[in-house]
């Protein structure tokens, strides 16, 4: 199984005793793919069959879109009517050396899935390896990071990702992250989508014809694709000196807007607010809140 990048990593965790990891890093940057990489140096060819990985339900026991993805008691600890979790498959022992468990979102484990996870972390069984996995050490809760040995995770050098593709925009979308440079690759047509969408809502922010209501309907557009909102996060940080209190506060706006689409606020009415409250920072005319207080 190969790797690319992050040898340091992969020679730190052939060398440590402990029982359970936290991988921090930016997504797509390899944290999952090394997780299956330490699975396979522990059993080999067959890691397959002591591996588990847990990851955010994103669909109501109804077939319904979640409202806020999460890793739920019932995939922790044995529930009535509950499918596969992993303190009984934890007390098994493994077919080969060690069962590795992988919790893919731990800043997603609801209050009762993360202290049934604590439980497990304070007293695993000798044979289990258990990682987190997740963007950043404060996002998890405490006493599940303090059991924890952080690996943390950073941008692969271009150097790197070139062994992939050379092609600038896949680069500069990337960002350091593998994973995005072969979602690109697999998905073309989505990618140059992504991007279209993308520059039009920042064409509307800052270009002749900008204004409000353009940015509205760019913003509408781009919201359609997966991942849209959050690449325009990146995109927008661009537009912004490092330290002005206007880049903390749009990239406050959108995650406030993906927020309360996810809960299915109104849509037309989050992506108005959002159009409103962007053009405004970027065009230097302050809180549109506070504005329009101001104006009544």
């Amino acid at each position: 199984m190969k790797i690319l990048g992050h040898e340091r990593i992969l020679e730190l965790l052939l060398s440590l005793k402990a029982q359970s990891f936290l991988f921090t890093g930016p997504e797509g940057v390899g944290r999952r793919a090394v997780a299956r990489w330490y699975a396979w140096q522990l059993n080999g060819e067959h890691y397959p069959d002591d591996y588990l990985e847990i990851a955010p339900e994103t669909e109501t026991k109804g077939g319904k879109k979640a409202r806020k993805p999460q890793i739920l008691l019932e995939q922790i600890a044995p529930r009535e009517a509950g499918g596969e979790n992993l303190l009984d498959w934890l007390s098994t022992h493994p077919r080969h050396r060690a069962k590795v468990a992988v919790i893919d979102g731990a800043h997603l484990l609801n209050e009762p899935a993360g202290n049934a996870l604590l439980k497990i972390l304070e007293e695993p069984p000798a044979y289990a390896r258990i990682i987190l996995i997740t963007p950043s050490r404060e996002l998890v809760l405490p006493t599940l990071a303090s059991r924890s040995l952080e690996i943390a995770f950073g941008p692969l050098p271009l150097s790197i990702l070139r062994q992939l593709s050379t092609d600038p925009e896949v680069l500069a979308y990337a960002e350091g992250a593998v994973g995005r440079v072969r979602w690109a690759l697999e998905h073309p047509l989505e990618f140059q989508k992504l991007l279209a969408r993308t520059e039009g809502v920042l064409e509307s922010l800052v270009g002749p014809h900008s204004g409000a209501a353009q940015t509205q309907q760019a913003l509408k557009a781009l919201g359609e694709l997966d991942h849209g909102l959050g690449y325009l996060a990146r995109r927008l940080e661009g537009i912004f000196p490092p330290e002005s209190p206007r880049r903390r506060e749009a990239l406050e706006a959108l995650a406030q807007a993906q927020e309360a689409l996810s809960a299915y606020t109104g849509e037309e009415l989050t992506y108005t607010w959002l159009a409103l409250r962007l053009w405004r920072l970027v065009n230097g005319q302050g809180n549109p809140a506070r504005a329009g207080a101001q104006a009544s």
